[in-house]
Formats: C-alpha cells, sequence, structure tokens
C-alpha cells in the first residue's frame, strides 16, 4: 500500500467533520426576524465581495498558469519548472478559494446564531461560534491536505508539486490584502465618524458603515486568515518534501505528509476538549482544546519519524536519525506555541503592556500611540529568540530538513489554531447583531466577553501565523539553494548584498503601500458616513434608514482597486532580482526580506492588538469608561492600529512567504 494516500483520506476526513459542524451551526436557532435580516444583510455582502474578489483574481490566476507553462517549455522541463506545474498550481487556487467560500459562508450563518444562543448563556454562544470557527479550520486543512496529497500522487514529483504552494500564496495575498483593506476601511469610518464624531455607540444601526464593518469581520479575518494559513501548511509540507528529495532522504517525502494528517485527527478531537459546561471560562476553553491537538500532536509525531526514518541519513558531513527528525519537528512546535503565549502577554488586557497603554491614554492621543508602538517593537524580541532556538536546534539535529520540518510541526495543528482564531470574528458580529437588533443588555454583554476573548485569540492567531511563515520561509528558501545550487550565501558579494537591501525594503514599502490604501479607502468611508448623517432626514433621531449598501460598495471597490499593486510587487520582486541580477542576488533578497519582514510584520500585529485590548479595557469602565478622555485617545489608537494588525501586518508574513515560493518554482529562469 502506497502510504501517501493517507494524506488525501485525512483531508477527506477533515472535509466530513466539517460538514457535520455545519449541520450543527444551521440547525440551531436564528432568533428574530429582524436578527435574520441584519445577519442577511452581512452574509450577502461577504459572499458578493468574495465573488467581486475571485473574479478579478480569475486574471490573474490564468496569466501566472500561463507563464509557468510557457517558462517550463522554454526550460524544457529542467529541474524544478515543469509544464505540467500550472496544473498543481491551479489546483492550489481552486483549494485555497474554496477554503475561503465555505468557511466564510459558515461564518457568516453562524453569527446571528451565537447571538440568539447569548440569550441563553455564556457557554451556549461560545459552543456556536467556535463551532462556526472549526469549519474554517477544517477547511483549511481538509482541502490543503487533500489537494495537495492527490497533486503529490499524480505526479510523484517535487517540481510540480511546488505549484500548488505558489497557487496558494497567490491567494492567500490577495485574500488579506483585499480583506484587510475592506475591513479596516469599514471599520476606521465607522469608529471615527460615529464613536469619535457622533458619539453613538459601536455596532449602532444609526451609523451607515455599520453593516460594512460587520462584513469586513468576515472578509478579513475569516476568509483572510483562513487562505494565510492554508499557505504556509501546505508551503511548510511541500518545502520539507522538496528538502527531502533533493538530498535523496529515505521516506523524507512521506513524514511531513502523515505528520501533516495526524495533526488533522489530533485537530478534530482537541475540538471536543473546547468544553462549553456552565461556568467554563471562554479563554480556558479554548486554551485546552489547543493543549490538546498540541500534545497529541507530539506523541504522533514521534511514532511517525522515528518509525519511518529508520536509517541514518547524511547532509554534508553530518549524519541524523528519525529521533533527530522528531526533535527538529517538535522544536519548531514548541517555537509556535510559546510564541502564541508570548503574543497573549503584549495583547491581552489582563497584562502589564495593555494596561500601561489604557493608562496612557489618560493623558491623551500621543501618549497613547507611542506606548503602543514601543510595545509593539518590544514584543519582537522574545519571538525572535523562539524562532533563532528553533531554527538552531532543527538544524543541530537535522540539517536543512530539520528546519522544514520544524515548520511542518509548528503547523501540524493548524485546524485547531484556524478554528480558534475564526471563533473571534463570529462572536464580534454577534456582538453587532445584537447592538443592532436592540437585544437586551444581557446579551450584548455576553457577546462582549467573548468578542474580547476573541481579540485575543485573534491576535494570537496573527502572531502564530507569523512565526510560522518566517519558518516556512526559511524552508522555501533553502528549498530554493538547493534547487539553483547555491551553497553558501557570501555576503563579501555585492550582488548578494544589493539583494540582501532591496529584500530588506520590500516589506516597508508592502506595508507603507497597504496602509496608504486603507487610508485612501478609509477617507471615502468618512465622507460617505459624515454625507449621511448630514442629509438623511431623522437619521441620527433613529427615525431615519442608513444606506448601508453604499457603504458596502465603497469598501467593496476599494479594496479591490487597492489589492492589485502589492500583490503584483511580491510577484513581480523575484523574478525581476533574479533575472537582472542573479540567483546569487535572489537568494541575498529572500534573506532579507524574510528578516524584516517577520520582524515587521510581528511589530505591527501585536501593537495593533494591544491598542483594540487597550480601548475594550477602558470600555469596561477603567480609566473613565466609555464617553471619556482616556476612551477618545485609545479609541484613536486603536483606529492607527486597526490596519496595523489587520492589513499591513499580516500581509507581511504571506509576501515573505510567496517570495520565496516564486523564486523556487521560477528557479530554472534563474540558472
Amino acid at each position: 500500500m502506497d502510504l501517501r494516500i493517507l494524506a488525501p483520506v485525512a483531508g477527506v476526513v477533515a472535509l466530513l467533520f466539517a460538514f457535520y459542524l455545519t449541520g450543527r451551526v444551521t440547525k440551531m436557532d436564528p432568533g428574530t426576524p429582524r436578527m435574520q435580516e441584519i445577519a442577511a444583510a452581512i452574509h450577502e455582502g461577504a459572499m458578493a465581495f468574495l465573488i467581486r474578489e475571485y473574479r478579478t483574481l480569475v486574471w490573474f490566476v490564468l496569466v501566472l498558469a500561463g507563464a509557468i507553462a510557457v517558462g517550463g517549455i522554454i526550460t524544457h522541463g529542467q529541474e524544478s519548472l515543469q509544464p505540467t506545474t500550472a496544473i498543481a498550481y491551479l489546483a492550489g487556487t481552486i483549494c485555497s478559494v474554496l477554503a475561503g467560500w465555505i468557511g466564510m459562508n459558515v461564518a457568516t450563518k453562524a453569527n446571528v446564531r451565537t447571538a440568539n444562543a447569548a440569550r441563553t448563556s455564556a457557554n451556549a454562544a461560545l459552543g456556536v461560534a467556535f463551532s462556526g470557527g472549526a469549519v474554517m479550520g477544517m477547511s483549511v486543512v481538509g482541502l490543503g491536505l487533500l489537494g495537495l496529497g492527490i497533486i503529490n500522487l499524480l505526479f510523484d514529483n517535487p517540481a510540480v508539486v511546488n505549484g500548488f504552494a505558489l497557487g496558494a500564496s497567490s491567494i492567500a495575498l490577495f485574500a488579506r490584502v483585499g480583506g484587510g483593506i475592506y475591513t479596516k476601511s469599514a471599520d476606521v469610518g465607522a469608529d471615527l465618524v460615529g464613536k469619535v464624531e457622533a458619539g453613538i455607540p459601536e455596532d449602532d444601526p444609526r451609523n451607515p458603515a455599520v453593516i460594512a464593518d460587520n462584513v469586513g469581520d468576515n472578509v478579513g479575518d475569516v476568509a483572510g486568515m483562513g487562505a494565510d494559513l492554508f499557505e504556509s501548511y501546505v508551503g511548510s509540507i511541500i518545502a520539507a518534501i522538496a528538502i527531502a528529495a533533493a538530498l535523496g532522504i529515505a521516506n523524507g517525502t512521506l513524514v511531513p505528509l502523515l505528520v501533516a494528517a495526524a495533526g488533522i485527527i489530533a485537530s478534530i478531537i482537541g475540538t471536543f476538549f473546547v468544553k462549553t459546561d456552565e461556568g467554563a471560562n471562554a479563554q480556558n476553553a479554548l486554551n485546552t482544546g489547543t493543549w490538546v491537538a498540541a500534545a497529541l500532536a507530539v506523541v504522533a509525531t514521534y511514532f511517525i519519524t522515528t518509525g519511518f526514518i529508520t536509517e541514518p541519513f547524511t547532509i554534508g558531513n553530518n549524519t541524523y536519525t528519525g529521533t533527530g527528525v522528531f526533535i527538529a519537528t517538535i522544536a519548531g512546535l514548541i517555537a509556535g506555541v510559546l510564541i502564541g503565549q508570548i503574543t497573549e502577554y503584549y495583547t491581552s488586557s489582563k497584562y502589564r503592556p495593555t494596561k500601561i497603554i489604557a493608562q496612557q491614554s489618560l493623558t491623551g492621543t500621543a501618549t497613547n500611540i507611542i506606548a503602543g508602538i514601543s510595545t509593539g517593537l518590544v514584543s519582537t524580541a522574545l519571538p525572535v529568540l523562539m524562532t533563532v532556538a528553533a531554527i538552531l536546534v532543527a538544524f543541530q539535529y537535522a540539517g536543512l530538513y530539520g528546519i522544514a520540518m520544524a515548520a511542518v510541526g509548528m503547523l501540524s495543528f493548524t485546524g485547531m489554531v484556524v478554528a480558534v482564531d475564526a471563533y473571534g470574528p463570529i462572536a464580534d458580529n454577534a456582538g453587532g447583531i445584537a447592538q443592532m437588533a436592540h437585544m437586551d443588555k444581557s446579551v450584548r454583554k455576553i457577546t462582549d466577553t467573548l468578542d474580547s476573548v476573541g481579540n485575543t485569540t485573534a491576535a494570537i492567531g496573527k502572531g502564530f501565523a507569523i512565526g510560522s511563515a518566517a519558518l516556512t520561509a526559511l524552508a522555501l528558501f533553502s528549498a530554493y539553494t538547493q534547487t539553483v545550487g547555491i551553497t553558501v550565501i557570501n555576503l563579501a558579494d555585492p550582488k548578494v548584498v544589493a539583494g540582501a537591501f532591496i529584500g530588506g525594503m520590500l516589506p516597508f514599502l508592502f506595508g507603507a503601500l497597504t496602509m496608504q490604501a486603507v487610508g485612501r479607502a478609509a477617507s471615502q468611508m468618512v465622507e460617505e458616513v459624515r454625507r449621511q448623517f448630514r442629509e438623511i432626514p431623522g437619521l441620527m433621531a433613529g427615525t431615519g434608514k442608513a444606506d448601508y449598501a453604499h457603504c458596502v460598495s465603497i469598501a467593496t471597490s476599494a479594496a479591490l482597486k487597492e489589492m492589485i499593486v502589492p500583490g503584483l510587487l511580491a510577484v513581480a520582486a523575484p523574478l525581476v532580482v533574479g533575472l537582472t541580477i542573479g540567483k546569487e542576488a535572489l537568494g541575498g533578497m529572500l534573506l532579507g526580506a524574510t528578516i524584516t519582514g517577520f520582524l515587521l510584520a510581528i511589530m505591527m500585529a501585536n501593537a495593533g492588538g494591544a491598542w483594540d485590548n487597550a480601548k475594550k479595557y477602558i470600555e469596561e469602565g477603567h480609566h473613565g469608561g466609555k464617553g471619556s478622555g482616556a476612551h477618545a485617545a485609545a479609541v484613536t489608537g486603536d483606529t492607527v492600529g486597526d490596519p496595523f494588525k489587520d492589513t499591513s501586518g499580516p500581509s507581511l508574513n504571506i509576501l515573505i512567504k510567496l517570495m520565496s515560493i516564486v523564486a523556487l518554482v521560477f528557479a530554472p529562469l534563474f540558472m
């Protein structure tokens, strides 16, 4: 029996579990007609955005697929560029699109059911929200391993399989950038005009941007995050396969597939440990499920690595064993968990950094901004040290293959991580529906508590995604150097130094482009919300009705327009450097981009998360509570942090992975 079949089988199991969870969610009571009306508007807006986004991306996908096929013909199918790689590329895009579609479709149905369940208890609402998030998690790992497993079986060629990762990366970048621009343009517009200028509560139905804001939570934090981790998940597996094939490691291409398959089962089991009995704490319940999934993944990894890598293998002058591969894999998993915990420390209102930002809000916006930026900057230290430790341990015990397996280990329980992360936007939407439907204050109190936990889980998810991106990008970089025959990155070579400077600059340029895009889109939203408050009779009094559809249209059009340039930059940069300066310069560029992109992504994501929870900490009644000067400063800080944490920061980890996989796929052109 070809054991590689276990990968797509595990993918099918994940999809069946997602189907089961979907049924459980849709059977729940969607609440009153008013609640269903609001939820329908959010659902329709979210799905309409996805349809328009995918229509826009079709042309990009077809052009790049054609370029891959032509490149394979030109190089006569040498090395990593095969004409059939285009087929794998298209399969990767289709699987990523399906994962986002399924996950967001269910998330936008779970939100109203979560709000209705909150009328019963906090734990009932937690159960619905987590089930909705778990559909996204299972769709990501299920379609990822099913598609990758089938492509691997069909072509049995790592050179072709690389295309699947490129397809996943292409969709991920546009989904993250487009979704991030959408959600933050709506959020910033809603907050600046509604909360700060008009003085009305968050998610107030009088705010014209409120539906667009709730739609944005889904397209940015459900579909966007899902595509992000889908890309990391398949990218890490493919990098390990490519390195194992290049080094001739017996069963080395099989082991990452089996570890990922075992991780799916571990994640499914972990979901049952998210207990929702009365009295349970939401954060503790989610943490328990995550820890169980991680522990089961560790046990399974030990038996897989030691059971299948039974013969020592040699890389250079060093010999490694299956036990060494296990240690390398677990080093990545431990680093991922620790980075998540570090992220929680810097972004949760339970801990000192976020409380300091809230306290600094007492003296105004400037001190709030200074505290937030400094928190983001200092938060880079420990995650970098954790990543460095994982790299050194992995290399010590299994060489370059160990680094790739460390990335696989970190992402082995991705199903559970995405489930916990996608829970947050569902809880946030539930709060919005409760506010707009004028439900009892006790319901909004429950949804706010769940949303606060969701902010922390989202921040942890972003930290995990960024940490995994660094290891995945490094593994893909190692695969690239193996493919083009680079044994040493010579920093005395001017071409390498030039490439490193270009790579180091790109994340800053990319971050600026996405921030500017949010600013332009948000300006349009602010003007539209102000216009409606000014021109629609009785809107502020509650007798007029806001034009929600126009705000949704503005956010959609702006996001689709603004995502093009950053997306093309990520694909074009490695091609231009590789073709004009050479393969060594491209190696330097990838290394420079990975280092600065990793640091900048952590800084922006954690600063944004801390600003958000500092605002919520004040809204709980600290430092004067809602309506105070400290609250106004915190709202402004949160508004600055929104594109940090939901647009630019998360997009950067996709940038460094996409550039690495583009370099790997098109490597023969640079030789």
